[in-house]
């Protein structure tokens, strides 16, 4: 680069010569990395739009937006709002930073992510710099007496690693029309999947008309710099809501958290489980002990330099086996620990006075957020991983009275150690139209089986019913409207009069269920209420063949099960219309299936 505002052309990622496999459809990304590893070790390539060379503003001049329309300020003359870019988090106070990563909405709800002292050590210490493939570019408006009322963390990125958002088949996609894809525009906390506001605001009686400029100079800066595309990733559910009015495409995906009911111990917790899931957590934590583990939670002035020195072994000891990257140097550490103080929990397992393991953890308002793992090379320690990350986490959040525990991405063994899964947001706006096009239908599939993954794990969780059923009040909309939709099968199904006295139901009483849950369209499982009071006994109804002509619906892989005290059935995933059972042997597989099952109760003769 000429100057730190300043970035030239540079070479797309096809310099590195011509490639056999480019002509057999592979992408300008598979190119030989490998086949050249020993040769050339690249870090980051910034490219821009084929046949583009100019010379390019990184840090263009300052925007002014007039804001009008404030509610609480109709009488008084619009105000000015200047924005304008910086190429650096020192270049603006800690202090203003701060009061703009306030949530107002909610002071308490303290996120040590997006505070000044843990963005300015990502950059002080070279782990989210150009070099890295991540180019500060944040954005600042100040009012007309030079306050700054609103900022957003901001990167020109050559990559999509540390993003925890994956868009490399949208990359991929880009190249296979001839198109670049890097560099993009990315607002988010780097290698921190923490959902949270990305664009601050200084409380103040015009803050959403802040928004509004904000938003728009992001849309101005995507097309200045000519890059592919803008990325929002991990905002709050009220920014992802409003940002759907401004263009950006919005994105689903899933993590797991635990949630705290007032818990006064560990013990009980695990009561809130159910019995085999509560013994295999004791049986877990059982082996510590007895594999001579000691487990210490250290904060501020306890965590030592050499403390730091220890964890980044354990940190790159993770990395270099191949479950990451080492994103993060060991500056960095030693930095986060001498700003954010108490604000930094360091778990640690001892074993004969030796450190072998640790979790690194930040403390916010209300949440424990967990973040990083890692163990000597040749420490082994069965389920200590789950000690450190999951049970000390939980203990600790108890003792501090926060609400809840962020276990970080991925995961689905969590699920069974207390931490349910929950929503996610992103957001991304494309300047080619037909891209944007192609990607936000790809984008309604894909939240329609993120929705449905959610609730199926959700369903799986290892909490008792009525527990389950008090979390779903704060999950997602998908997972609420199931539930609404499990209430109403069930108080439909209550007003049945069903002869109780019969030791077997009849047959107009297992057809009027079964008609019931099909009108109704539930998909899945679904608990239904006791039909009759009994002992356990299930009758199985299932599929056969109806006839020659019927071959594409014989021998379906969805059986139904009608358990007699009220237990679980499983039907197809097409909803019925309400019409007479007479009518429901021809329309779809569905509802074949339920005249077969009729069928072969006549034939049985029940």
């Amino acid at each position: 680069m000429a100057s730190p505002a300043v970035a030239t052309r540079h070479p797309s990622p096809s310099f590195f010569g011509p490639d056999p496999r480019r002509r057999r459809g592979h992408s300008p990304s598979n190119l030989g990395f490998r086949r050249l590893g020993l040769q050339l070790k690249v870090t980051a390539i910034f490219g821009w739009i084929k046949g583009d060379t100019r010379t390019r503003e990184l840090n263009p001049s300052a925007e002014s937006y007039t804001l009008t329309g404030s509610a609480s300020e109709a009488d008084t003359k619009p105000r000015e709002v200047s924005v304008a870019v910086v190429s650096s988090i020192m270049d603006i106070p800690s202090a203003d930073w701060d009061a703009c990563a306030v949530d107002s909405v909610d002071p308490d709800n303290f996120n040590p992510f997006l505070t000044h002292a843990f963005l300015s050590s990502l950059e002080e210490s070279g782990s989210a710099v150009k070099e890295t493939g991540w180019l500060p570019l944040h954005v600042v408006a100040r009012d007309e007496n030079e306050t700054v009322v609103g900022v957003v963390p901001l990167y020109l990125k050559s990559h999509s690693r540390g993003e925890f958002v994956f868009d490399q088949s949208w990359a991929e996609a880009y190249y296979s029309y001839g198109l670049e894809y890097y560099p993009k525009l990315q607002s988010c906390v780097p290698f921190t999947p923490v959902t949270g506001q990305r664009i601050l605001l200084r409380d103040t009686p015009y803050r959403d008309q802040v928004f509004e400029a904000l938003v728009k100079e992001l849309k101005s800066l995507t097309t200045k710099l000519k890059v592919s595309s803008l990325h929002i990733t991990f905002p709050s559910e009220g920014e992802f809501s409003k940002l759907k009015d401004s263009e950006f495409l919005q994105r689903i995906g899933m993590q797991y958290h635990w949630r705290n009911r007032d818990y006064r111990s560990f013990d009980e917790f695990l009561m809130d489980l159910k019995q085999p899931k509560r013994k295999n957590i004791r049986q877990e934590r059982k082996k510590i002990p007895a594999q001579n583990l000691k487990m210490k939670r250290l904060r501020g002035d306890e965590i030592k330099s050499e403390h730091w020195d220890t964890f980044y072994k354990f940190y790159r000891n993770t990395t270099d086996n191949h479950w990451g990257r080492p994103y993060l140097t060991r500056e960095f550490f030693h930095r986060l620990g001498e700003k954010m103080g108490d604000k930094v929990m360091l778990i640690v397992a001892e074993h004969d006075d030796k450190h072998v393991a640790g979790a690194l953890n930040l403390i916010g308002g209300d949440t424990l957020f967990g973040r990083l793992w890692g163990c000597l090379p040749d420490a082994y320690f069965p389920n200590l991983h789950f000690e450190a990350c999951y049970y000390q986490a939980i203990e600790a959040a108890i003792e501090l009275n926060l609400s809840k525990v962020e276990a970080g991405a991925q995961g689905e063994h969590k699920i069974q150690r207390g931490y349910l899964p929950v929503t996610t947001y992103s957001c991304h706006y494309f300047l080619d139209p037909g891209f944007g096009a192609a990607i936000g239908n790809y984008l309604t599939h894909e939240t329609a089986q993120v929705k449905h993954v959610i609730k199926v794990l959700h369903d799986s969780g290892p909490y008792k019913e009525d527990i389950l059923n008090e979390f779903l009040l704060t999950q997602g909309d998908g997972v609420r409207s199931c539930h609404r939709r499990k209430e109403r099968a069930r108080k439909k199904l209550s007003e049945c009069h069903i002869d109780i006295s019969a030791k077997i139901p009849t047959k107009k009483d297992i057809r009027y269920c079964l008609i019931m849950l099909f009108v109704q369209g539930y998909k899945d499982w679904f608990f239904l209420p006791p039909l009759i009071n009994q002992r356990p006994r299930r009758t199985k109804l299932q599929c056969r063949k109806l006839s020659q002509t019927r071959k594409s619906f014989a021998s379906c892989s969805l059986p139904l099960h009608l358990d007699c005290t009220g237990c679980f059935i499983r039907q197809a995933h097409h909803r019925l219309r309400k019409q007479p059972f007479d009518h429901l042997c021809s329309s779809s597989p569905r509802h074949r299936m339920a005249y077969t099952s009729r069928m072969n109760l006549k034939r049985k003769g029940k």
